[in-house]
């Protein structure tokens, strides 16, 4: 499991290098992923610093720290 949610992590980051930000739904349709993982990579990239996550209504944005 650590190796999918590392390649996630991967993916994740890739999209958001591309479009700058994005929904916590929007990134998990986009990358053809179930939330759960996405959740769990975000968390990841999150605990190592490389992005940010706030609270956006419903919903939350997420991009990367520069």
């Amino acid at each position: 499991m650590i190796t999918e949610i590392g390649i996630t992590a991967g993916d994740i980051w890739h999209y958001l290098d591309t479009y700058g930000k994005g929904s916590l739904k929007g990134i998990a349709v986009s990358i053809n992923t179930d939330r759960d993982r996405v959740l769990m990579s975000i968390g990841w990239l999150a605990r190592e610093g490389h992005v940010i996550v706030e609270k956006a209504g419903p919903d939350y944005q997420v991009y990367l720290r520069r």
